[in-house]
């Protein structure tokens, strides 16, 4: 069996376009320079960050309208997405992985640790991508979930091949986005409600309503007394342990099964799509922390983490950093599977606050904070572009080849693209944060751990609130999310998200009953548009600055 899916590997590895072929390797790093530079301006001036993998797909479509110098290839959408990939891979590594973590330092008056830090993001980053392609396609992180930007860039490069119907629904609701946008209006978040998992969306929408009305209504900010971070903690502890059950289920299964029913389940797996067994999960996950703690070992060694601490303090904070990184990398994918949006501040903050209250000392507090946050943004955006891959190929045969094929060569284009973020990080940090030009989010990092949360009461009060978080989590199950999405919720408090999120729900509801699965398609359709046109408002108020 492996021998044969090798072989077809081999041959439809051929036949795909290479990320390292020449013209597409040139638009891809011009695009990832484009993206870079957009991200690390975005995340300075406005403290938030668009997709850019439409803008991506859109370029690429253009270009391919052209018949000189070869051009006319990248009408192909399986070359699109190897460049729209990339562009997205860029975006979000310069900004959220790189640039956000390194400004902390620097907010404390401690320039001196920012090129530590910078290799231990850049690190971060890069072992981000490496477990999430070999993560992608498993019951755990499945292809067929929601991942709703990934859905957007898919439907986008698929109007504009097909157009007809498909391309006038998605620029309807490319035309409802916009004119929400225009207004200041979280469009992104009704077009996710229309694509995603409908409970897990229920309870983002209920969570963001609770966070955005609770000081208004009973004088409490949720975040501020630390309730929003408890429900996300007992949520994510859970979410952990199916995990665990995931893998350890998957393992007991196929040791029971008979050699007729084990071909009966790989025949299975290839319906349902799964790409990564339970034993290649657990291998790379565990792989994946042994990378994390070296990392951190490498940040400590390199910033002088281990003059404030002792031996065996060193030991704890290579390993403790290390739970730190993949536990904040899964909870931000989960969330962004399941919703397209990732609470990676706030569960940073958590590990901030656990940090305070076990008395690290300030140069590994802030070692430890920079390279969290550094994890989780690139894992989930990969997720999009695989998904997005994923649409799009999905009708080619044999297909478990032509998926492990082109998932490849996405990968090859994320790698180049991250590469390009980190020169682009490189050269620009010192001239930014020289201006006073520094992520809001490093800012309230820096003003946290200044603070010195020491207070124990805080445990008290996360202890108490992931008690329901956990219930939710756990009655939910492992598909749904429903307790992570609801900590997500509570997290991000954007003002009048969780409204669009219900009405687009409803929508949803009474749209599917009057059409059935015609209507869910359209409603792909209508919140791709939504979403990509969220998206590249977002991008064009850069030239507003």
């Amino acid at each position: 069996m492996k021998s044969r899916i090798g072989a077809q590997l081999g041959d439809v590895a051929a036949a795909h376009p290479r990320a390292f072929e020449l013209g597409t390797l040139i638009v891809s790093v011009l695009l990832s320079l484009l993206g870079a530079v957009i991200g690390v301006h975005l995340i300075t001036t406005l403290g938030i960050l668009a997709n850019t993998s439409v803008i991506g797909a859109v370029i690429a479509m253009l270009i391919g309208r052209f018949s000189f110098l070869g051009l006319s290839k990248f009408r192909d959408p399986h070359r699109q997405n190897i460049v729209q990939s990339a562009i997205s891979s860029a975006t979000f590594a310069a900004a959220n992985g790189l640039l956000a973590p390194i400004a902390i330092p620097y907010a404390l008056g401690m320039p001196e640790l920012v090129w530590p830090m910078l290799i231990g993001c850049a690190l971060g980053v890069l072992i981000d991508v490496f477990i999430l392609y070999r993560a992608f396609g498993s019951r755990f992180m499945p292809a067929s979930a929601p991942w709703p930007p990934g859905v957007a860039a898919a439907e986008t490069i698929k109007a504009g091949a097909e157009g007809g119907k498909r391309a006038l629904v998605l620029v309807g609701g490319a035309v409802v986005g916009v004119v929400g946008s225009l207004f200041s209006l979280p469009m992104a978040a009704a077009g996710v409600a229309l694509i995603g998992n409908f409970w897990a969306l229920l309870m983002f929408g209920i969570g963001l309503l609770l966070s955005q009305y609770a000081p208004a209504l009973w004088n409490v900010n949720l975040s501020e007394m630390y309730v929003a971070h408890g429900v996300m903690i007992g949520a994510g502890v859970v979410a952990l342990l199916q995990v665990v059950w995931l893998i350890v289920g998957s393992r007991t299964k196929k040791a029971k099964l008979t050699e007729t029913a084990r071909i009966q389940a790989v025949a299975e797996d290839e319906t349902l799509q799964y790409t990564i067994d339970g034993t290649k999960l657990g291998r790379s996950l565990g792989l994946g922390y042994v990378l994390f703690v070296l990392g951190a070992l490498l940040i400590a060694l390199v910033g002088g983490a281990m003059n404030a601490l002792s031996v065996w303090g060193l030991i704890g904070f290579v390993f403790f950093a290390g739970v730190a990184a993949i536990v904040h990398e899964l909870i931000v994918g989960l969330a962004a599977m399941h919703a397209g949006w990732f609470p990676a501040f706030a569960v940073t903050l958590i590990f901030l606050i656990f940090g305070l209250v076990l008395g690290l000392p300030t140069v590994p507090l802030v070692m430890l904070v920079a390279y969290c946050s550094a994890t989780g943004p690139a894992f989930a955006d990969m997720g999009y572009d695989y998904k997005t891959g994923w649409i799009l190929r999905r009708e080619l045969k044999p297909w478990k080849a032509s998926e492990l094929a082109g998932r490849r060569e996405q990968l090859k284009a994320s790698i180049v693209a991250i590469a390009v973020a980190i020169g682009v990080v490189a050269v620009s940090w010192e001239g930014l944060f020289s201006e006073g030009k520094l992520p809001p989010s490093s800012k309230v990092f820096a003003d946290t751990i200044v603070a010195g949360l020491t207070d124990p009461q805080i445990m008290v009060t996360m202890a108490l609130w992931a008690i329901p978080g956990a219930l939710i989590q756990f009655f939910g199950g492992s598909k749904r999310q429903m307790g992570v999405l609801f900590a997500t919720g509570l997290l991000v408090a954007t003002p009048n998200a969780g409204w669009l999120v219900l009405v687009a729900l409803l929508a949803r509801i009474v749209w599917t009953k009057y059409r059935g699965e015609q209507g869910e398609q359209e409603l792909s359709l209508v919140g791709a548009g939504v979403i990509a046109a969220d998206s590249i408002m977002n991008v064009g108020k850069v030239i507003k600055f």
